[in-house]
Formats: structure tokens, sequence, C-alpha cells
């Protein structure tokens, strides 16, 4: 008669139940929001290619790594610094 003071073991579970539900939702939907920025990193990795490309020519850096142009071993990456257009090793005189 007074079952309501007596925990409900149902209605626990199907909490957790929920729970559990909406967890796998939110990881699902994290990976796919990481899917698409990495998808916007390479996109912009790439893009950045071809504009230090158009800047410094087509000798300095190289289409991608699936492009066939070979990476020479001595070449250093480019390094920026705010308001200086510098290569790495080189000192602002």
């Amino acid at each position: 008669m007074f079952n309501i003071f007596q925990p409900h073991r149902n209605g626990h579970l199907r909490r957790i139940m929920t729970l559990l539900e909406e967890a796998n939702l939110a990881r699902i939907e994290h990976q796919a929001a990481a899917e698409h920025h990495g998808a916007l990193a390479r996109m912009y990795a790439e893009r950045a290619k071809r504009l230090e490309r158009e800047v410094y020519g087509t000798s300095h850096v190289p289409l991608g790594e699936g492009s066939g142009a070979p990476k020479l071993p001595d070449e250093k990456p480019v390094v920026y610094a705010l308001g200086a257009n510098r290569r790495e090793g080189q000192s602002k005189a």
C-alpha cells in the first residue's frame, strides 16, 4: 500500500538507460564534428601550401604528399612571425 516510499528499481533503470542513450548520441555527434574539423584542417593546410607556392614560387613548397613532388631533405618549413615575412634561420636586419 505504501510503495511510494520504497525505491522503484524500474524507474532507476529507465533513467540509466536514458542517460546511456544520451551519452552515445553525444559521442556520435562529437565524432562527426571531429571528422568535419579534421577535413577543414586538411583543406586549410592545402590552401596554405597553394598560397605559399604563389608567394615563394613552385620550387619551395610541394603540392602535397601524394603529388609526386619530392621534398628535399635540407628544405626547412616556413616559419612566420607577426608582421614579417621571414624564413626560419634568417634574422631581421
